[in-house]
């Protein structure tokens, strides 16, 4: 089987780390035309403002045009026809810049569009809620590209702001969404990653390990390693991990939780190995991120 590209999110792209972005696809069609077929591990709504081609998302096909907006959660599958021609603007953003201030894991699972089991990727706004999103999404790019310090907390407000609009736009009949063989045959791979992601959002504070999560899945664990790398770019072990280190940075951000609770409530064995696994990864204790936070 031919392996797919797979897209990371830049979160340096601007210097510090910011992990929401709106993107021309002027500046993404080169890659586009040269990899048709690809992944990505972050979410991403586009927002068509003219079109003449059509696009797969986990092989539901849908023409392109001016209002359509794509919505696409991390591991799935797009794929564009040959030489595709399309004016459109891309909000990418990673979920932990949302859970980061939503304390709420479960934050993502109210909007629909976004749901892993949806009857459609497609939403089509009117004219009002598309100058009203297409708007949005001009002040964000704004805000990122022309100040120096971007200010995460407008932005995020204009995130939510645009989700919520979202919501309220009608997504496309499953009758008007072609249902086609998806590119690259046999990608058996999608309802198990989507599937482990919800698992992870169930279960991360009590199950570190991928063994719980691959008999669940009734899969052995290297497969699942294998299919999760293939479609978020990062083993399950280090997808786990990243949930845990977000809830424990939630926790010393907006709590007062001391790190032993901290440690307790998700079910480390002692306060010591937390310390210790947060540091590596974080390159700080938790009492210094903490302070960090408090200062800043």
């Amino acid at each position: 089987m031919k392996k797919i590209p797979v897209y990371k999110f830049y979160k340096h792209k601007y210097g510090d780390e910011l992990l929401v972005d709106v993107i021309s696809y002027e500046k993404m069609m080169p890659d586009i035309r040269r990899t048709p077929v690809f992944s990505e591990t972050f979410y991403s709504i586009t927002l068509v403002l003219d079109g003449d081609t059509s696009v797969a998302i986990n092989g539901r096909l849908r023409k392109l045009e001016r209002g359509l907006i794509i919505c696409s959660i991390p591991g799935e599958v797009w794929s564009f026809e040959d030489n595709p021609q399309l004016d459109a603007l891309n909000l990418v953003f990673e979920k932990e810049f949302l859970l980061s201030f939503f304390s709420d894991p479960h934050f993502l699972d109210r909007f629909t569009y976004l749901q892993a089991d949806r009857s459609s990727p497609f939403l089509m706004a009117d004219d009002a809620a598309f100058e009203r999103i297409h708007t949005l999404y001009q002040e964000m790019r704004r805000e990122i590209t022309d100040y120096a310090q971007k200010d995460q907390h407008i932005l995020r407000a204009m995130l939510y702001e645009t989700m919520m609009l979202l919501q309220r736009v009608p997504m496309v009949d499953a009758e008007q969404v072609e249902t086609v063989q998806r590119s690259l045959t046999d990608i058996p791979v999608s309802r198990y990653v989507d599937d482990f992601v919800q698992l992870v959002s169930d279960h991360f504070r009590e199950e570190h390990g991928t063994e719980f999560y691959a008999d669940r899945l009734c899969i052995t664990p290297n497969y699942l390693n294998k299919i999760v790398r293939q479609s978020l770019g990062k083993s399950a072990k280090t997808y786990i991990l990243d949930q845990i280190l977000a809830e424990a940075c939630r926790q010393l951000k907006y709590t007062t939780l001391s790190v032993a609770d901290i440690a307790t409530q998700l079910h480390f064995d002692t306060a010591t190995y937390f310390v210790r696994l947060f540091k590596k990864y974080m390159a700080m204790t938790p009492l210094e991120f903490r302070e960090q936070r408090e200062q800043s």
